[in-house]
């Protein structure tokens, strides 16, 4: 899922439980230029990947109330097929499920420096600024 023309910025939905967290690392996302939707946890983020709206990339916390990271992006690859997928962790868990491997999926570990967040959206995307 590429934006659909040169000058459209890409979209982020960024599921993030921590408030503090999800709005900084939003405004950051928002800095680097590209158009983000915030949610508090998995089942808002699923709603908003529910929807007709575009996103290009599923930014979200593995360990959430209610729905893990990995259960809102297998569900979000099932309704968006192509939709790009980084997941953020503070634990060194088992290695990622070999769909998601196969499918693409980064895994960026807390703690990290805030910039280095659009840095990865950008690689993910393929993404030139």
């Amino acid at each position: 899922m590429e934006p659909t023309a040169a000058s459209e910025s890409p979209s982020v939905l960024l599921a993030e439980d921590e408030t503090l967290v999800r709005l900084v690392a939003a405004e950051t996302l928002r800095d680097a230029g590209y158009v983000v939707r915030e949610a508090g946890d998995g089942n808002a983020a699923l709603e908003i990947l529910k929807t007709t709206d575009r996103i290009d990339l599923l930014i979200t916390d593995v360990k959430m109330p209610g729905m893990s990271g990995y259960q809102l992006a297998d569900m979000g690859t099932q309704l968006k097929p192509g939709l790009k997928v980084l997941l953020i962790t503070g634990y060194a868990q088992e290695p990622l499920p070999a769909r998601m491997v196969q499918a693409g999926t980064r895994v960026l570990y807390k703690p990290f420096d805030i910039d280095e967040l659009p840095v990865m959206a950008d690689r993910i995307l393929m993404r030139k600024r």
